[in-house]
Order: structure tokens, then C-alpha cells, then sequence
């Protein structure tokens, strides 16, 4: 349901939507080649994030509104953790989160954080096109300042590498000179 959805209202507004992600991929790819050489796994990381969350969405809309009353709270938890749609959430979320391990072992958490950001903005426009929620002048105006800053945050990476390797021969002609 939700795969027909989206690819549905997708096509219809692909253009835009091709537009805003291509030139965001643009302008992030112009930053640190270091960096940016673990790009792909950042926006990994952001889709599995917001595609966790859209299926965190279609669980509890498939659940009904939750109640406590006269059950057992941990049975009732555990229903909600076990529904398809939630457990699949879930899981994504820990995939999510094995890419964003393997991130911060290779970049710095200051370049490679801001860019889950990218996640309110995926989660934003694949809310409207799966669900039809409301994306109006102020939804669009804040995904616009998390756009603009995700793309100052990659290109502050600029310079690292040159900085990096200067740091590193440094290091290594210190260590000559010591033996």
C-alpha cells in the first residue's frame, strides 16, 4: 500500500522532487573528497532513517488508536512491537543505525550529524506523497533551512583532506627526527 502510494503521488510531482534531491546532491558532492567519499553511506543511513519512520507511521495507523485501559501494558506494548509494520520499523532503525556506526568511524561526527537533518526533509515530503499530510508554506520554509544548512555543514568539510595529510606528514617527519 504504502510502495503504491508513493509511487504514485511520486511521479506526479517527480520533477520537483528529482530537482530538490539532485541539487542537494550537487551541492553536498562539491565538499571534502575524504568526506564525501562516504556520502553514499550517509544518505543510506538518512533513506533507512526515514523509511524507518514512515513504517513506524503505517504500524500505528494500522493499530488504531492505542489504549491501556483494561490490558496489560507490557502485553500491550508487545503487540505494538510485534505488528508487522512496527517490527519492520524497527529493524530498519537498526540498520539505520549500523551505517551510521560505520560513518562515524570513518568522518567526523561534526560533518557526518548535521546530515540525519536530511531525514525531516525526506520524512516531510514522503509523509505528503504516502499519507497526504499537510505540506504547507511553513513545513516547506523550515525543510528549506535544513537544506541550506546541510549543505554549509558538507562544504565546511572543504580543506580537511589538505589539513588532514599536512597533520599526518608532520607527524611522520617527527618521528623520523626522534629516531
Amino acid at each position: 500500500m504504502i510502495f503504491e502510494c508513493l509511487t504514485a503521488r511520486f511521479t506526479q510531482n517527480s520533477f520537483v522532487s528529482s530537482r530538490i534531491f539532485s541539487g542537494l546532491y550537487y551541492l553536498i558532492l562539491r565538499g571534502s573528497r575524504v568526506e564525501m567519499k562516504y556520502i553514499v553511506f550517509i544518505l543510506f543511513t538518512v533513506m533507512t532513517n526515514a523509511a524507518a519512520q514512515l513504517m513506524l507511521k503505517q504500524g500505528m495507523m494500522s493499530l488504531g488508536p492505542i489504549s491501556f485501559e483494561g490490558t496489560n501494558p507490557l502485553i500491550k506494548l508487545l503487540q505494538i512491537v510485534f505488528s508487522p509494520w512496527v517490527f519492520l520499523g524497527l529493524c530498519t532503525f537498526v540498520i539505520s543505525m549500523v551505517s551510521h556506526l560505520y560513518v562515524l568511524s570513518k568522518v567526523e561526527l561534526s560533518f557526518a550529524y548535521p546530515f540525519l537533518s536530511l531525514a525531516y526533509v525526506a520524512v516531510a515530503i514522503f509523509a505528503y506523497f504516502v499519507f497526504r499530510e499537510d505540506l504547507n508554506g511553513w513545513r516547506i520554509a523550515g525543510i528549506a533551512c535544513i537544506c541550506v544548512g546541510t549543505v554549509l555543514i558538507a562544504q565546511s568539510g572543504r580543506g580537511h583532506e589538505e589539513q588532514s595529510a599536512s597533520i599526518t606528514s608532520d607527524k611522520i617527519q617527527a618521528n623520523e627526527i626522534v629516531r
